[in-house]
């Protein structure tokens, strides 16, 4: 019996843990509206990039999964990618502002453009919990990609998409 009432609970926990990962946002519905703002107080919008294919990174700089990930999207998404005026980055860092992001992207060398996200307003729109996660925008702003987590294949699926989609007229 008592075996049982360790195994219920453990599905029960796993079934809380699975629950708090999910989307607010479907795969194929388009992204919800949003603005970012910048270093330099410019302000960038969801609208403002439509007809561009659009990655939007969650991190934060204290995550380990982030911090293996970020060097690949460094590498093998933003340098290939960056003067492409067809696509567009956006590196969200959650609940942390620039006084933590400055001496990250300096001591890193990242070039990519990071943005603060302090009180999760882009994030919470997405979700409620659980970094990395990427979502991947159509030109139309319609959502054709979400992962969570950090993991080199998945990562490497979503630069292939990334490209296929840059590559499409």
């Amino acid at each position: 019996m008592k075996k049982v009432g360790l195994l219920i609970c453990g599905l029960i926990c796993f079934a809380f843990a699975t629950k708090a990962q999910d989307w607010k946002v479907n795969l194929g519905s388009n992204a919800p509206s949003f603005v970012v703002e910048g270093k330099d107080q410019k302000k960038i919008s969801s609208e403002s990039l439509r007809g561009k294919v659009v990655l939007l990174n969650f991190f934060a700089t204290w995550c380990p999964p982030c911090r293996r990930e970020l060097p690949r999207l460094q590498k093998e998404i933003w340098e290939p990618l960056k003067d492409n005026e067809e696509f567009a980055v956006l590196v969200l860092a959650r609940e942390e502002g620039w006084d933590k992001i400055d001496p990250f992207v300096k001591d890193n060398g990242y070039t990519f453009p990071v943005y603060p996200d302090l009180k999760r307003g882009v994030f919470g729109l997405f979700a409620d919990q659980s970094i990395p996660r990427n979502v991947v925008l159509d030109r139309s702003g319609k959502i054709i990609y979400q992962s969570i987590g950090f993991e080199d294949q998945e990562f490497t699926k979503m630069v292939e998409l990334i490209k296929a989609e840059v590559g499409k007229q």
